[in-house]
């Protein structure tokens, strides 16, 4: 589930020109994204997405951690969200492959096509904010 978050925030920040999820909560069930964003997704919207990422997962791209120099995080990363005190020494960041790399120290699958099937639940809209839920099926046998 949580590299599927990744795949997600970087299909977002690539459909739509925003950044990456301002928040999230991951769960096995069913997990939610929230961005800042100016509108609901239209049905034609929500559908490219789930198409995106499962694109992405069935393509079997590596996931790998590396520890990475601050300095060159910083050149390279969207580091908005860690907190000051990570500001020294080097930082994990997870790469699914050439098509994302974020900081993170989750755990995460070996590769995108262990994950199975994304399926967006529900989408909606309020004061500013898209809350994108979603869920995974396992793959097929």
């Amino acid at each position: 589930m949580h590299t599927a978050e990744h795949v997600l925030n970087q299909t977002m920040v690539r459909m739509f020109g925003r950044g990456r999820a301002f928040s999230s909560h991951i769960e096995r069930k069913k997990s939610k994204c929230d961005y800042r964003f100016g509108r609901e997704l239209t049905e034609a919207e929500a559908a490219e997405l789930e198409r995106r990422v499962n694109e992405v997962l069935r393509s079997d791209l590596p996931v790998t951690a590396e520890l990475v120099p601050m300095d060159k995080a910083k050149a390279e990363l969207d580091l908005r969200r860690l907190p000051p005190e990570a500001a020294g020494g080097g930082l994990r960041v997870v790469r699914v492959g050439d098509y994302d790399a974020c900081p993170c120290i989750g755990e995460h699958v070996a590769s995108t096509g262990s994950i199975g099937f994304f399926r967006i639940v529900s989408s909606s809209f309020a004061a500013g904010v898209l809350r994108v839920r979603f869920r995974l099926e396992p793959p097929a046998a």
